[in-house]
């Protein structure tokens, strides 16, 4: 198999869980050895986390099995909404207290 890059890994993941949103990164310098991500996809819609953690390893077995370390953040895309909402909305509470 040909080296791991958070590309390969983010083409992977989208392709095969139908994700609407991909973030990886490779924490291993760039050597391909250990990665993390962020995966949004409606497939996990209903699922707990373990539930979503074995859909994930399941559809990339054969480069989780190439690698050293993997970390998966898996969420819908109703989550994600609500965790970037969260996100933003100190920093404009932040804006209105400036102005």
């Amino acid at each position: 198999m040909a080296q791991i890059t958070d590309e390969s890994m983010r083409e992977a993941i989208t392709e095969r869980l139908q994700a609407v949103h991909v973030d990886v990164t490779d924490m291993s310098g760039g050597c391909g050895q250990a990665f993390t991500s962020l995966i949004v996809s409606p497939q996990f819609h209903g699922l707990n986390s373990l539930k979503r953690h074995r859909l994930v390893n399941a559809a990339l077995k054969d480069e989780i099995a190439a690698i050293h370390a993997w970390t998966a953040k898996c969420q819908t895309p109703a989550e994600y909404e609500r965790n970037q909402a969260k996100a933003a909305a100190p920093s404009e509470s932040a804006d209105v207290a400036m102005a």
